[in-house]
């Protein structure tokens, strides 16, 4: 275990000296730009007492909740701490972001116990990411909420080894929390990993988890209502500041409408203000008439809307360049349009391997489980392969080939979408793959489902690729499941899942 902790060490210490030297090199370049302006104002206001207010042009100020407070709040925590500077926010993402590449290598360890390379893969992958590393100047929150994510995955994993004790699902939701007041759509989340830490139990687990339906519901409520704790603060600022409830932010009415205009390319364009909202100037007003419009919009044409979708994936998935577009628009001089294409062109490479190596890993048979279903009967073996499960085969070759397609053409959303398609055929195996593996698809699947529904930007999918570069590393991992939790019965079998780690091993897997 010394050895895992050591290159779990090595792992942090990698990714976040990749992140500071980046940090070093942008600090004095590059000024917040886009959101970043909004996020930076913002933090030092918090900084200096202020609040979470807004200074109008015309000196009045209001009380403000467009956009998440997590991010700015934290910043401005610590601008209040070491001064009002970019390069603070800069370090904070460094240091969040490095968490990032410690949570993948953690979580690879338990989906490839027998290696000590897969892991140290994974984590690496995620330290070295180029889209990851070179945002870490922004002064948006993308970045941070990805490595709150990865650190949600990690917890999941622990509380799938200690179910069915409930503190593990509480940290669960906390962590989920603190992501859901950077982005607000993390909530989903929160039942996601909590039902994929359950659903995966092995059967021994699984017979002291049955029971009343509230003793199964319970760890799934502990983790949702520890994350909506974590947002009842704000929440209830909101409520007495804003004129209206709202959980995190209230621009979830301009995000829908955005994503709701006919001339829409899938991506943020300039909100198309309706007639019915034009005398409304509260924010959540403005807010709750925009999402009114746009909800009516749908109903009405949901046929339109839902042709909307391929564009809003393509923004998404098919090129993030996020860190490439945001250096250029805040410093032109420094970092130029060719740098911008030579960046974005490494990214992309980096993230359409990713993916392919993603698709070998869910396009491999599944492991067999030691608490599976018995040997089929003779009988069985004679008469062979149900119709259901020969279809399996070309259905798995067809993904895989047009998810490779994909990968190697300009929509990589295809592939995305044959990524999630592939995982799925695997049945209900998949539900005991590696957390690594379910955490990875889960956010992938909300984040497709989330742009989806409002607009695309290549910059909403750094979210998923933590996660997704760690999954690519298993491609290479021979097929096992996890290890079983310290102390957990054996399965009927009586052979262990895994050969053991170690002495300690399973208490030692932080």
């Amino acid at each position: 275990m010394a050895t895992r902790r050591r290159d779990a060490g090595a792992i942090f210490a990698l990714a976040l000296a990749a992140r500071i030297a980046v940090v070093a090199w942008a600090a004095g370049r590059f000024p917040p730009t886009a959101d970043g302006t909004y996020y930076h104002r913002i933090a030092e206001r918090i900084a200096a007492g202020l609040g979470y207010t807004w200074l109008w042009p015309d000196g009045v100020v209001t009380y403000a909740a467009h956009y998440p407070v997590g991010y700015p709040g934290a910043v401005g925590a610590l601008y209040a701490a070491f001064g009002a500077r970019p390069a603070v926010a800069m370090l904070l993402n460094a240091v969040v972001g490095a968490l990032a590449a410690l949570a993948v290598h953690r979580l690879a360890i338990r989906a490839a116990p027998r290696s000590r390379a897969i892991p140290a893969l994974s984590g690496a992958l995620v330290a070295l990411h180029p889209g990851l590393v070179a945002y870490t100047p922004a002064v948006m929150t993308e970045g941070v909420t990805g490595s709150l994510v990865a650190c949600a995955a990690w917890a999941s994993a622990r509380a799938r080894e200690r179910r069915p004790a409930l503190a593990p699902f509480a940290v669960l939701g906390l962590l989920v929390g603190a992501a859901t007041l950077v982005r607000p759509q993390a909530l989903l989340l929160a039942p996601l990993f909590a039902g994929l830490a359950l659903l995966g139990a092995p059967r021994g687990d699984g017979a002291r988890l049955r029971g009343s339906f509230a003793a199964r519901a319970a760890p799934v409520l502990v983790t949702v209502l520890a994350a909506l704790l974590v947002c009842a603060p704000w929440t209830a600022r909101n409520c007495a500041r804003m004129n209206q409830c709202a959980l995190v932010s209230v621009n979830g009415g301009w995000n829908l409408l955005i994503g709701a205009d006919p001339a829409s390319t899938g991506a943020w364009a300039p909100i198309q203000v309706p007639e019915a909202c034009r005398e409304v100037f509260d924010e959540a007003g403005k807010d709750a008439c925009f999402g009114r419009e746009a909800r009516r919009y749908i109903a009405e044409h949901p046929g339109a809307w839902l042709g909307l979708v391929p564009r809003k994936l393509a923004a998404t998935f098919d090129y993030c360049g996020a860190a490439g577009w945001y250096l250029h628009a805040a410093n032109p001089a420094a970092f130029t349009e060719d740098d911008k294409v030579a960046l974005g062109a490494v990214e992309t490479v980096f993230e359409r391997l990713v993916l392919l190596c993603a698709l070998v890993w869910a396009a491999r048979k599944p492991a067999p489980m030691p608490d599976a279903v018995p040997p089929p009967h003779p009988d069985d073996r004679a008469r062979g392969p149900s119709l259901a499960q020969r279809a399996l085969v070309p259905a798995r070759l067809a993904l895989f080939a047009l998810g490779v397609v994909a990968a190697l053409h300009v929509h990589a959303w295809v592939g995305y979408l044959a990524l999630l398609g592939l995982a799925l055929l695997q049945g209900r195996a998949l539900l005991r793959a590696p957390m690594l593996a379910l955490s990875a698809l889960a956010v992938l699947a909300a984040t497709a489902a989330t742009h989806a529904v409002f607009f695309g930007a290549g910059r909403y999918a750094l979210v998923a690729f933590p996660l997704l570069s760690g999954l690519a590393a298993l491609a290479a991992a021979r097929q096992s499941p996890e290890p079983p939790r310290a102390g957990a019965p054996l399965p009927a079998s009586g052979a262990p899942s895994a050969p053991p780690l170690g002495r300690g091993s399973n208490d030692e897997l932080l």
